[in-house]
């Protein structure tokens, strides 16, 4: 069949759910984020391994993503110390957009953001970072600043610091990794939906005129996935330049 060729089908649905381990532990989910680690490392390296005057495509559309990133993320959030981090968000953004469009490549269409573990890790990054670039620039005085508002009496700070405290070190990192995984995974069960919808109607009979319709919807979503998958990495890149940000200007 066509579409089994273009969509991995599942026999099982529970596949979209629960990926066993190929070899030592190591499932798909796991080797998906290993290439999406070595396609950022390729899309980042290849263009300025040898880069020409006059720069080839890829060359063009690495420069041109590598400065939204640097100035349209990093400077324009942090400021002129932005440099400093871009380190973390180069990488990070890539990383995510890679991982994030395997969910509409034809043969994977899985995104590994779609599992916890990822967005998970790199909340946990982005928290010890941010807390660290805190303690680092401000001392103790960071953790002050940071869960004592200004101009709140008295009588309301035992609550308050603790509102801060859960807030910004429990509630930061754990919706920075939700937000992630949950938009990658309802976009996963949507296209997954509407695609085996379409095949189950195109084995029942392809001269049903029933299948187009799920197929055409499949297509708007696909469109739709990739502008998710972009917007994602970049919310979540936004996010981390926002907490790091907050680290060095705490009397903001």
């Amino acid at each position: 069949m066509i579409l089994a060729q273009v969509v991995v089908v599942p026999e099982d649905v529970n596949e979209l759910f629960d990926w066993p381990p190929l070899f030592d532990g190591v499932n798909r989910v796991v080797l998906l984020m290993w290439l999406a680690a070595l396609l950022a490392f390729l899309f980042l390296w290849l263009p300025y391994r040898r880069p020409k005057i006059v720069p080839g495509k890829l060359q063009v559309i690495s420069e041109a993503m590598v400065d939204f990133v640097r100035n349209g993320i990093g400077r324009d959030i942090i400021g002129p110390e932005s440099h400093r981090y871009e380190w973390l968000l180069l990488p990070m953004f890539f990383w995510i957009l890679f991982m994030n469009l395997f969910e509409i490549t034809p043969g994977i269409n899985f995104p590994p953001t779609a599992r916890m573990a990822a967005p998970a890790l790199l909340a946990a990054l982005v928290w010890v970072v941010f807390f660290a670039i805190g303690i680092r620039r401000h001392g103790l005085g960071y953790l002050y600043h940071t869960l004592v508002p200004p101009g709140v009496p008295k009588a309301l700070l035992p609550l308050v610091i603790l509102i801060e405290f859960i807030t910004v070190f429990f509630v930061r990192p754990i919706s920075l990794a939700v937000r992630l995984f949950a938009n990658m995974l309802a976009g996963h069960i949507m296209l997954t939906v509407f695609f085996l919808t379409t095949a189950a109607y195109f084995t029942l009979g392809p001269e049903l005129l029933v299948w187009p319709i799920p197929f055409a919807f499949s297509l708007v979503l696909v469109g739709f996935e990739a502008f998710v998958a972009i917007l994602q990495a970049f919310i979540f890149t936004l996010l981390t330049a926002v907490y790091i940000d907050s680290s060095i200007h705490v009397e903001h």
